[in-house]
């Protein structure tokens, strides 16, 4: 990368906090046509409203990027608050045999980072074609050479979000239930989940996994500094996890 490689993410997309209802709507959108219509992973029939909601949304943070030349919104994910009383979705739909990683966890330190899917428009779907995150793109026109560029990386900005989602909320740690070729992709930036149990089949083949954020961005870091001057705004966020 570029020494201006964040100033280039910058130019072209917005990490915008959803926060109001409208803004909500557009996350729900947003998931819907990509869970429902471009990789069927949910049923349309089931969301006649046009809005792919479920009952871990009311105690999530959401947040979309937003294209700026065209303003779509190119992706969304979201983090699921813990709380003490009912189980996180990774704890409902996959199986956890590893225990290890989680012995010295403080539950109300640990929460779930979810729906982060990004739009076909903003991905390569050639060769993934369920894929929900992308790291390339389709034709897409009226872009230059730099945009191009900076396409492939918009799931790199989905975890900036998640970084000031969690600065902000006191979170320490993250759980997934994620694509193997997620997990893959990832480690090669140097961010490296622990697998906590085998692939189960949700929303396509998954398996789970949890990541302290400071151990993230130490190795990110390390291995590429100007990644994590992406994830961190320039050491703006994440510092004092």
């Amino acid at each position: 990368m570029s020494e201006s490689f964040l100033d280039k993410f910058n130019q072209y997309f917005e990490m915008v906090p959803a926060q109001s209802d409208e803004l909500k709507n557009e996350v729900y959108k947003l998931r819907y046509k990509v869970y429902c219509i471009e990789t069927g992973f949910e049923d349309p029939s089931l969301y006649s409203s046009g809005m792919e909601v479920d009952e871990f949304d009311d105690n999530s943070i959401h947040y979309l990027i937003r294209h700026r030349p065209s303003c779509l919104f190119a992706a969304t994910t979201r983090v699921i608050l813990p709380e003490q009383r009912n189980p996180l979705p990774i704890e409902i739909h996959s199986t956890i045999d590893n225990l290890e990683p989680l012995k010295n966890i403080q539950r109300n330190k640990l929460a779930e980072v979810s729906r982060f899917c990004v739009s076909k428009e903003f991905k390569r779907r050639k060769n993934e074609p369920g894929s929900l995150t992308g790291t390339g793109y389709e034709s897409f026109g009226g872009i230059s050479n730099d945009e191009r560029r900076i396409f492939p990386h918009i799931t790199i900005g989905l975890i900036a979000c998640l970084i000031r989602i969690s600065e902000e909320q006191g979170i320490h740690h993250w759980c997934a239930v994620m694509e193997p070729g997620l997990f893959r992709f990832l480690s090669t930036l140097g961010i490296n989940f622990t697998g906590l149990g085998p692939v189960s089949e949700y929303h396509g083949k998954r398996m789970p996994g949890v990541i302290k954020v400071t151990d993230l961005l130490n190795s990110v870091l390390q291995k590429n500094p100007q990644l994590w001057y992406l994830l961190t705004n320039n050491g703006q966020f994440g510092l004092f996890l």
